[in-house]
C-alpha cells in the first residue's frame, strides 16, 4: 500500500514536516506492508519556505532585518531553482515575533519584509515568491515599500511614522527612490484568502482584531487603508482596494501589487505546481492531509481542501487530520474528503493539545490505520 502524506503545519504547534512524521509513525505502528512518502505543504503562510526548500533541494539564507516593532532580528529566506527566492513575511513581520501585549496593528510595520525583498533583489534573483500568512501588521505594505526606497510624506513634507495608524497622515507618496531593479524582478504573492483590502470582509474588519485592535482601532485602520489606497492610485494609477486576496497580511498583498506590480496568486495552486504534487498523488493508494483547524473556511483555498480535490480527480481516497474539526466541516465529507479525524481522544485545553500535538497525531493515525485493517478483514481486501 502506497500512502502520500501531504500536510500543512499545525499553527503554533508543529511544522508540516513534523506533522507528516507523526502520522507516518502512527501508521507504521499498526501496518507493516506500507510505503509512505511525506510531502510537507503550505499555502503561502508559515511553512512555505520549508516546504519549497525541502521539495526542491533548495537552501536557506540568513539576513539581519527589523521585526514589526523595528527591533533588529535575524530572519531566513529560501532559494529554489537557483533563480527564485522564497520569502515568508512572518519571518520578519509576523505576529509570532511579538508577545501578546506587544500586538498593536496601529504601530507594527512590514518594513522587515521589505528588507528581505531588498536582499533578494540585490542578490539578483529574478523571481521572488512572497508568502503572506501570519502577519502582525495592518499597514498595506507601507513599511515594505519604505524599505525599498519609497517615501511616505505628510503635509509638511516630512516622512510619516510607521504603522497602520499613521497612514491617514500620508499626503504624498514619493516613488522616485524605489529600487529600479524591481522592474526586472517578477514578484508573486502567495495567499490563502480572497479578502479584499477594505470593506466588511477586508483586511481590517476581519483580521485586525486578531492582531490586537479594539473597535476604535478597527474603524481608524479601515479609514486609513482607504485613504492610503486612494493616495497610491493618485500616484501611480494602480487601484488596489478591490483585488481578491489583496487583504492578506493586513494588506501587504495589496501593497506588493500596488508598489511592485506583483501578481497575487492562490498559494496552494502555486506551491503544488512547484513541487509537482499532482504527480505524487496520482501514484498513491491513499492520500492523507491536514492542518490545525478544518472547518467551513477550509474549502476556500486552504491546503487540505486543495489536496483532497486533487486526489478526487483520480478517485483516490483522502483522509484529513485536524487539531480541531470546526463548524461546517461536515460539508467537506460530502464534497472532497472520505473521512476527517480530530486528533484529540477527549476534551482537552488548547494549550495541552498544542503541547502534545505530536503524540496525539501519532495516536490518531494509529486509530485510523486500525480501522483500515479492520475494513480489509471485513471485505477481504489486501492492504
Amino acid at each position: 500500500m502506497k500512502v502520500l502524506i501531504a500536510t500543512d503545519s499545525f499553527k503554533n504547534s508543529l511544522s508540516g514536516a513534523r506533522v507528516a512524521e507523526a502520522i507516518a509513525r502512527g501508521i507504521k505502528s499498526e501496518m507493516r506492508n506500507v510505503t509512505i512518502h511525506s510531502l510537507p505543504l503550505a499555502d503561502g503562510g508559515e511553512g512555505t519556505v520549508d516546504a519549497l526548500v525541502a521539495a526542491t533541494n533548495g537552501n536557506k539564507r540568513k539576513v539581519r532585518v527589523h521585526d514589526p516593532l523595528m527591533r533588529e532580528i535575524e530572519a531566513e529566506y529560501g532559494v529554489i531553482h537557483e533563480d527564485t527566492a522564497v520569502i515568508e513575511m512572518a519571518a520578519a513581520s509576523g505576529i509570532g515575533l511579538l508577545s501578546k501585549v506587544e500586538c498593536n496593528p496601529m504601530i507594527t510595520t512590514t518594513y522587515g519584509t521589505g528588507e528581505l525583498i531588498k536582499e533578494a533583489i540585490e542578490k539578483n534573483f529574478n523571481r521572488i515568491i512572497v508568502g503572506v500568512g501570519g502577519s502582525a501588521t495592518n499597514d498595506a505594505g507601507a513599511g515594505m515599500a519604505e524599505a525599498l526606497g519609497a517615501k511616505l510624506l505628510d503635509k509638511n513634507g516630512e516622512e510619516v511614522e510607521k504603522g497602520g495608524g499613521q497612514l491617514d497622515k500620508v499626503t504624498k507618496i514619493d516613488l522616485s527612490g524605489l529600487m529600479p531593479e524591481i522592474n526586472n524582478t517578477k514578484i508573486i504573492v502567495a495567499v490563502d484568502v480572497r479578502n479584499t483590502l477594505t470593506g466588511p470582509y477586508g483586511a481590517t474588519r476581519v483580521y485586525a482584531p486578531q492582531k490586537g485592535a479594539d473597535e476604535s482601532m478597527v474603524e481608524q485602520l479601515e479609514n486609513n487603508l482607504n485613504h492610503f489606497a486612494q493616495k497610491l492610485a493618485e500616484t501611480n494609477g494602480r487601484k488596489i482596494k478591490d483585488i481578491p486576496g489583496s487583504g492578506a497580511a493586513g494588506g501587504l498583498a495589496a501593497g506588493l501589487a500596488g508598489f511592485l506590480d506583483a501578481s497575487i496568486q492562490n498559494g496552494f495552486n502555486l506551491i503544488s505546481e512547484l513541487i509537482r504534487l499532482e504527480d505524487f498523488i496520482k501514484n498513491a493508494d491513499l492520500v492523507i492531509t491536514g492542518e490545525g483547524m478544518i472547518d467551513n473556511q477550509t474549502g476556500y483555498g486552504k491546503t487540505p481542501h486543495g489536496v483532497a480535490s486533487m486526489a478526487k480527480k483520480y478517485n483516490i481516497p483522502v483522509v484529513g487530520f485536524a487539531g480541531t474539526l470546526g463548524e461546517g466541516h461536515e460539508k467537506l465529507l460530502e464534497s472532497s474528503f472520505d473521512n476527517l479525524y480530530p486528533i484529540t481522544e477527549k476534551p482537552v485545553k488548547l494549550e495541552e493539545a498544542i503541547h502534545k500535538a505530536e503524540e496525539l497525531l501519532m495516536k490518531a493515525a494509529a486509530r485510523m490505520t486500525r480501522s483500515l485493517v479492520l475494513g480489509s478483514k471485513l471485505t477481504g481486501l489486501k492492504l
